[in-house]
């Protein structure tokens, strides 16, 4: 049975910056994609960062610059830092696994959508104010 335990995230003032883990169980994070999303109330879930099997990340243009998504193969958890938070980052963040060899690298990792991914964390409340 996969699980993915999320931790971090909080309230911080804008500027700052919060680190977001996801410890997988049952998974082995070195082999797919992974990606974190976030959502607000009243608007869809959208892709903030991608990993791919092989380390390459990509990110939405609103975080670039900002966030770093990571993994750690040996501890298989996933990681967000979030750097120079603003405002309009305040939303529910969600970490994302996807259990599939079709797209584990490069763009076909890095356009998953939402619906492509298999499993989810439970999500946390990120707030910048």
């Amino acid at each position: 049975q996969v699980q993915l335990v999320e931790s971090g995230g909080g309230s911080v003032q804008p500027g700052g910056s919060l680190r977001r883990s996801c410890a997988t169980s049952g998974y082995s994070v070195s082999d797919y994609c992974m990606g974190w999303f976030r959502q607000d109330s009243g608007k869809e879930r959208e892709g903030v960062a991608h990993i791919d099997t092989y380390g390459s990340t990509s990110y939405a243009d609103s975080v670039k610059g900002r966030f770093t998504i990571s993994k750690d193969d040996a501890k298989n958890t996933l990681y967000l830092q979030m750097d120079s938070l603003k405002l309009e980052d305040t939303a529910m963040y969600y970490c994302a696994a996807y259990e599939g060899y079709a797209c584990v690298s490069g763009s076909c990792c890095f356009t998953q959508a939402p619906g492509d991914f298999d499993y989810w964390g439970h999500g946390t409340q990120v707030t910048v104010s």
